[in-house]
């Protein structure tokens, strides 16, 4: 992945569980003063720098963190040697932490500041060229004070906790949004004019504009959502035209393309079809046309599409190949972004045609669940298959057999699309309830049932894992698992 020069505004993110662990340290009960170090991944990107939550450690009062000689309290300095050191040797951001009293609101004092400017030109130096800085939290705001190779001195924008629900934590709170467009005056009755002042400052990944895909990008659009990236490699075909939203016969040149038509007359019309991304910027702008979309006609799987979507504050996957789980898979841990899988499979006996099972699916898959390897939901013989099969990857198809086109119904597609983009929708708006499941789901349609499976993780996973090996939250520092050009 390409390294860019930092760039304002700056934030952070931090997974949910890193979160709770750091709260329960630093806001025991006891209204005193505590402190940690976080470790973060960078990257930069045109909407900003982001600083990307990898590790924590929690200072021991009494050992680690120990009545100050300028101030009230300070890392001890064997703490804050050891951290800074691992930091320039793994090319990680040091983060200092503290607390303060207080709910909403958080500063730095004067004392904290004299501090940061005896201290953290020592710490740039070992750091080499690291950033380094100090964050200050209250129960329910954060403040930053980041420091750069030059001196620089940025300010923290605001802090986004990975949890559920999804919160952004500030300095001091935002003055209250202007109210909303009447277009969404029934949405704002559930969640309020921020509620849709989030989700028109969202940029929302959608990896896959089929079936699945085309209703989540209707589905966001309607929503709200501020800002679409779409990806696909495929045009339209005539079959597709049952289940993908907002496409016509006019897209998929039907009249070409129709049974009786010459060969050549056929070849033509499928050149010249529309490609999905088109139809579905077409649908999100009708829907939404204050809305920024970005449709790529191109493959996630290459390294200059994957690049649109590092900025991402919400990715969902809908195509089924090996590769696109992938790339989704890293860049949800790499760069900490939370996201979703749908699918749909019909499976069918290939001599009689019976059909055997139908279900469609819906995995959240976030920074603090398993990932897809840990769940086995990434399978290497087939990734293999696929770097070798340019039909096999372009087809992607839910059976294994390429030749074997699997049946398919737009309703199967609205069953996982619906559940993953309404998950979204209340994580992101603060309605989704701290106790909320984190299991994947399962339709199972023709026994109108329900199954839950609970993610797996393992600890040593090189994408997910805490190993100092795992791609996790490694920001720039990584390549993608991409091709890294795009074929001509």
């Amino acid at each position: 992945m390409a390294t860019h020069t930092p760039l304002s505004p700056w934030s952070l993110v931090i997974p949910g569980e890193m979160m709770r662990d750091l709260e329960r340290h630093l806001f025991p009960g006891d209204g005193d003063e505590h402190g940690a170090i976080v470790v973060a991944g960078i990257t930069s990107t045109p909407r900003g720098t982001r600083l990307l939550a990898r590790e924590l450690f929690l200072a021991r009062d009494g050992q680690d963190y120990l009545p100050g000689t300028r101030g009230y309290r300070m890392l001890s300095a064997s703490f804050i040697r050891d951290r800074i050191r691992h930091c320039r040797d793994e090319q990680l951001v040091y983060l200092a932490v503290h607390c303060h009293g207080g709910n909403d609101s958080v500063a730095f004092s004067a004392t904290d500041m004299a501090s940061h400017r005896r201290g953290y030109p020592a710490l740039l130096d070992i750091a080499k060229g690291q950033p380094v800085g100090a964050l200050v939290f209250a129960r329910n705001a954060v403040a930053g004070d980041i420091w750069l190779a030059d001196g620089t001195q940025v300010p923290l924008s605001h802090t986004r906790v990975l949890g559920t629900p999804i919160r952004t934590l500030r300095p001091a709170p935002r003055p209250l949004p202007a109210h909303a467009d009447a277009t969404y005056d029934r949405h704002t009755r559930l969640f309020g004019d921020r509620g849709q002042d989030v989700l028109a400052g969202l940029k929302v990944g959608v990896i896959g504009a089929g079936g699945a895909g085309s209703l989540i990008i209707q589905q966001l659009s309607r929503l709200g959502v501020g800002h679409l990236i779409i990806a696909d490699p495929e045009r339209i075909e005539i079959t597709n035209l049952p289940r993908v939203a907002g496409s016509t016969q006019f897209d998929a040149l039907a009249w070409l393309v129709r049974d009786g038509r010459p060969e050549w007359l056929r070849r033509l019309g499928k050149r010249f079809a529309a490609p999905k991304v088109r139809i579905a910027a077409r649908t999100a702008r009708t829907a939404n046309p204050a809305g920024k979309v970005d449709a790529i006609f191109g493959d996630i799987t290459h390294a200059a599409v994957a690049d649109r979507f590092v900025d991402c504050d919400y990715l969902f996957l809908a195509a089924d190949s090996m590769q696109a789980r992938l790339v989704f898979n890293a860049l949800t841990h790499q760069y900490l972004i939370p996201g979703a899988q749908v699918g749909a499979k019909v499976q069918a006996d290939k001599a009689t045609g019976e059909i055997l099972d139908v279900f469609a699916v819906y995995r959240p898959v976030t920074p603090d669940l398993g990932c897809l390897w840990c769940n086995g939901l990434i399978n290497s013989s087939r990734l293999q298959d696929e770097a070798v099969s340019v039909e096999e990857r372009q087809a992607q198809r839910y059976v294994d057999d390429p030749t074997v086109i699997a049946p398919s119904v737009i309703t199967l597609n609205a069953i996982a699309s619906a559940h993953a983009t309404n998950d979204f929708l209340f994580t992101v708006t603060g309605l989704l309830n701290d106790a909320a499941s984190t299991e994947y789901l399962r339709f199972l349609p023709a026994s109108r049932d329900v199954r839950f499976d609970q993610p797996r993780k393992d600890v040593g996973c090189l994408e997910c894992g805490f190993g100092t090996q795992s791609r996790r939250a490694r920001g720039d520092l990584r390549t993608l698992p991409t091709r890294q050009r795009q074929p001509g």
